[in-house]
């Protein structure tokens, strides 16, 4: 029987990905940085703090990288402050959930203050039990600590929760720590290895809400 759910925010609650992705070269410019390949943009996605740090200072050696992703955090909430996307049937299904007496939760890489503005501007915070977010921890998805804390603090089984996860290191987060993990892609699909560990793969919440009402979930 499931216990929880436990929500990824960026790509999975609201559409913030290509913003995030939109402030990176500001970043850049001010750092007096070039461009970096693609496979910088994927393969960060669901990280922060130090995790993110040690993965940007692989790119940027020259340069204090703990200082780069400040600056980007901090530009980030400067634009998340003017309000921010929700994406296609999350009102839907935490309006199930509620209903169906399942506590939630936002396991998130985000600032905690960047997760609060974004779910109080789009009215979703009431829908949550539970916040969880990069600082409440030392490393960052892939890792699986956030969702065994966000889990831990729901009062539930980490094994009877539902994790839902756009990016490919959420999904791998989800799956090490024990969840029924479903991936709904955002930016990123998923590659072979995603394929193999993950519980399902939907193609937004509303896709997610049907599956649970039906109990394929």
């Amino acid at each position: 029987m499931l216990q929880g759910v436990i929500f990824d925010m960026d790509g999975v609650l609201v559409d913030t990905e290509p913003i995030w992705d939109s402030i990176w070269p500001a970043c850049f410019e001010r750092m007096g940085l070039p461009l970096p390949p693609a496979s910088f943009y994927t393969g960060g996605r669901g990280m922060s703090g130090e995790t993110y740090a040690n993965y940007v200072q692989g790119f940027y050696p020259q340069v204090d990288a703990k200082e780069l992703v400040a600056l980007f955090m901090q530009l980030g909430e400067e634009r998340f402050a003017l309000g921010v996307p929700v994406k296609p049937g999350a009102r839907e299904l935490l309006d199930y959930l509620k209903g169906q007496g399942v506590p939630c939760a936002v396991a998130s890489s985000s600032l905690r203050s960047i997760i609060e503005c974004n779910l109080r501007s789009t009215g979703l915070a009431g829908y949550f039990d539970v916040i969880v977010s990069g600082q409440d921890v030392t490393f960052t998805k892939p890792d699986p600590t956030i969702f065994l804390l966000a889990a831990e603090r729901l009062g539930v089984d980490i094994r009877r929760c539902l994790v839902l996860e756009d990016s490919l290191n959420g999904v791998r987060a989800g799956h090490a720590a024990g969840a029924v993990t479903v991936m709904v892609p955002d930016l990123i699909p998923p590659n072979d290895e995603i394929a193999q560990i993950y519980d399902g793969c939907c193609t937004d919440l509303l896709e997610v809400k049907s599956l649970l009402a039906q109990g394929r979930l």
